[in-house]
């Protein structure tokens, strides 16, 4: 029973496993807060397998909205007409393609989106933003959509958010177009990154330097393998800080102070790079002991091995064979020719002696080590006295020291561009927000991804379906679901196929009736004699009471006639028979 208990708790616990790791992608894509949770649910209940698509309404202050209603939407954007610098002419040009269509799985009718159409092409697009953003004490929100319908190899789906100047120029976007933000995914192999990089002004200088934010520690993996639309936001902060959502879940925050490689402010002081270490500047912690002289009888070419001098050569040892001896059953090929081919000689082969033997050939001793070997002697390790540590150049002010506190005020976004290279195609971006408010662009979110997101969990297969998929992605799980089959089949099997007839070889797991157990010990047979005649003893004193018809033909014998029927039955020979044996008691009932 225990060992049935075990096998049933190893079963449901692999169980729990296997249906964990079915719903654990599910469970990543859930939004924290209730609300969204009741929206979906709301709209799941009556939801059809695709829902009409309808213009998403704006609210509150927007700089930038495009949803890409219609296919007319794309000429409102440039395609650049650069190329790309440091590569090589046939592929320097900017000709990757792209349309405005429905994405491969419809889930809104009537919804349209941007799509990069090539891989392994350079795709350049940008679009002016109407209203360029300035920092100037309000949130900046930037939102949008990315669905990598056919998984990504080694590409990006980011957005630069391109520097409001004077020399800005749609036709000429490159990778060399000064932006402001640069924001969203990129992978490549098993690198999955989301970036988030703005270009800070030196005040002294006046160069704009790379500050990329910190590496998040969520799991990025689902939204570049799942196929489907995720939600990229955003939100920097008056007080410098920032936080970045996918589908509304927050996956990193912090200071563009404190959170961002290099730092937005140089260090107060830096290394004098023309100090240079004394001559006299002793790093070492340990020396030598000067003082100290190798001992007399150090021995410092004792061999560390020596053959073992208590060791004999095995009885047997045939010191006169060789380990291999020639073929006896070769033959000299017939085309063999001494003159090309030299002498011929048979091959070796294993002297057929030695394997009946102990060893052959010449016998050697063992090796032990050597008890007197010490090996080179060294002088023991003593403080340094003249040690003075690790030595540091000193530091003077930084000469270019500046102290920024308030990196949130960056340059103004004029414009909107996407240039990217993949090794994938049908990359589809949709619905981009730039505002000051991320309640606006919440309500955006909920008018447009929600409602995808919504109609595709709808779609979604059941848990079986679920269950049979998870191992294309996880191979290990097929070792999960054999165990998961097995173990009830081997429970089964345990349970009611092995049930069977009892062991006939042991009388007592057998209800049939059975002759007397010829190895009763004579301690069991006197137990039932003595408790047969406590009985006995019972029903005599119950007949003087009341005498029974027949007078004295029905009492019991006496306690002295049991006493001498003992004693005969001790004279009595053993017969080996023990069916045939009966206490005085029922030889005396029987003669009754």
């Amino acid at each position: 029973m225990l060992k049935l208990l075990k096998f049933g708790a190893v079963f449901l616990l692999l169980l729990s496993s296997c249906s964990f790791v079915s719903s654990q992608d599910e469970d990543e894509d859930e939004a924290e807060v209730e609300d969204e949770e009741d929206f979906e649910e709301s709209v799941e209940e009556s939801a059809p397998t695709t829902m009409s698509y309808e213009t998403p309404k704006v609210t509150g202050s927007v700089n930038f909205a495009e949803p890409f209603d219609t296919p007319e939407a794309l000429k409102g954007w440039k395609i650049s007409e650069a190329k790309k610098d440091g590569v090589d002419d046939a592929i320097s040009k900017y000709n990757g393609r792209w349309e405005v269509t429905k994405p491969i799985q419809t889930l809104l009718d009537g919804d349209l989106g941007l799509l990069l159409k090539d891989k392994a092409r350079h795709n350049a697009i940008s679009v002016e933003v109407p209203k360029p953003f300035e920092f100037d004490g309000k949130p900046f929100v930037m939102q949008y959509e990315v669905n990598f319908q056919d998984g990504i190899e080694c590409g990006g789906g980011y957005v630069k958010l391109l520097s409001n100047t004077k020399d800005l120029n749609l036709r000429t976007f490159n990778d060399r177009t000064q932006y402001t933000i640069m924001f969203g995914p990129d992978k490549c192999g098993e690198d999955y990154k989301l970036h988030f990089i703005f270009q800070h002004k030196n005040p002294i200088t006046g160069k704009y330097e790379e500050k990329h934010a910190k590496k998040t520690t969520s799991d990025l993996k689902g939204p570049y393998t799942d196929k489907g639309f995720h939600l990229y936001t955003l939100v920097v902060s008056p007080d410098n800080s920032f936080q970045i959502y996918i589908d509304q879940k927050e996956v990193n925050s912090g200071s563009l102070l404190e959170d961002m490689t290099p730092a937005v402010n140089p260090p107060k002081e830096i290394e004098d790079k023309d100090d240079k270490k004394p001559e006299d500047w002793d790093e070492r912690e340990k020396i030598a002991d000067p003082d100290a002289t190798k001992p007399d009888d150090w021995d410092e070419e004792a061999p560390a091995k020596i053959p073992d001098p208590d060791a004999e050569m095995p009885e047997g040892w045939l010191e006169d064979e060789p380990l291999y001896v020639d073929d006896p059953d070769a033959e000299r090929p017939e085309d063999w020719d001494d003159d090309m081919d030299g002498e011929w000689e048979p091959p070796k082969v294993e002297n057929p002696k030695c394997s009946e033997a102990p060893g052959c050939g010449t016998w050697e001793p063992p090796s032990i080590a050597n008890p007197e070997y010490k090996g080179k002697w060294r002088a023991p390790m003593i403080a340094n006295p003249a040690y003075k540590g690790i030595w540091k150049p000193r530091k003077i002010p930084n000469p270019e020291f500046f102290e920024d506190l308030e990196p949130y005020k960056m340059t103004p976004i004029g414009a909107i561009g996407l240039e990217l290279w993949s090794m994938s195609s049908d990359i589809m971006f949709d619905n981009f927000i730039i505002t000051d408010d991320k309640a606006v662009a919440d309500d955006y979110a909920s008018q447009t991804w929600k409602l995808k997101k919504a109609v595709r969990a709808r779609n979604e297969p059941g848990v079986v379906q679920t269950i049979m998929d998870a191992p294309t992605e996880r191979p290990w799980l097929w070792a999960v679901y054999v165990a998961v089959v097995a173990l009830p089949l081997i429970l089964f099997y345990i349970c009611c196929c092995r049930g069977g007839k009892a062991d006939e070889s042991d009388p007592k797991k057998t209800d049939e009736p059975t002759p007397d157990d010829p190895h009763d010990s004579d301690k069991e047979e006197d137990d039932k004699e003595e408790a047969e005649e406590e009985d006995s003893k019972e029903q005599s004193g119950s007949q003087d009471d009341e005498p029974a018809a027949g007078g004295d033909a029905a009492k019991s014998p006496s306690k002295e006639d049991l006493e001498d029927e003992d004693e005969d039955e001790e004279e009595e020979p053993v017969t080996g028979k023990t069916e045939n044996r009966r206490s005085p008691r029922r030889r005396a009932r029987k003669s009754d």
